[in-house]
């Protein structure tokens, strides 16, 4: 739980750094993998996550734009990553003016419950980390070594002295 809004900043900061650098490592193609035949594709999901931090923002009372043109996904992976850099920063400048720390002791409706806005940011992140491992997962399918993000990938174990590393 976040007491003050540097709280969440500093986390907000270490996670979207994480992410970028999952983001980073897409490419074009793989924005085409399928999570199943009739499922989402990569780049769907991709975009979701980045397009989903305004809205979720917008709709818990602060005051941000949200992303142009939401409902297209782009064919460009660079973009996506470009616009999550852009996305991610905002929203962090939008809750450091927008709310207080007094702000985060608030209570609103959330999805049903009555929850802080502590809560409900903690709740974005958890969205993000979420789809984050969705794209990596993705990305492994499509023939990407994904980022490592709380631990290496398996294909850096070996760097590490382990050559048979953990499931």
């Amino acid at each position: 739980m976040y007491v003050t809004n540097a709280d969440f900043i500093r986390e907000w900061n270490k996670e979207a750094i994480l992410t970028q650098n999952v983001l980073d490592g897409l490419t074009d193609d793989s924005l085409k993998q399928l999570v199943y035949p009739e499922g989402r594709t990569l780049g769907r999901i991709a975009w979701h996550l980045i397009t989903s931090i305004p809205e979720y923002l917008a709709h818990f009372g602060l005051k941000i734009d949200r992303v142009e043109n939401a409902e297209n996904v782009p064919t460009s992976a660079k973009e996506i990553a470009e616009t999550f850099k852009n996305v991610s920063s905002y929203a962090s400048k939008v809750i450091e003016q927008q709310w207080t720390d007094e702000s985060l002791k608030e209570v609103q409706t959330a999805f049903g419950r009555e929850e802080s806005n502590a809560t409900i940011i903690m709740g974005l992140i958890k969205h993000i980390v979420h789809h984050r491992g969705q794209v990596t997962v993705l990305m492994r399918q499509a023939g990407i070594k994904p980022f490592g993000v709380y631990g290496p990938p398996k294909e850096d174990w070996i760097h590490l002295g382990v050559e048979n590393p953990p499931h």
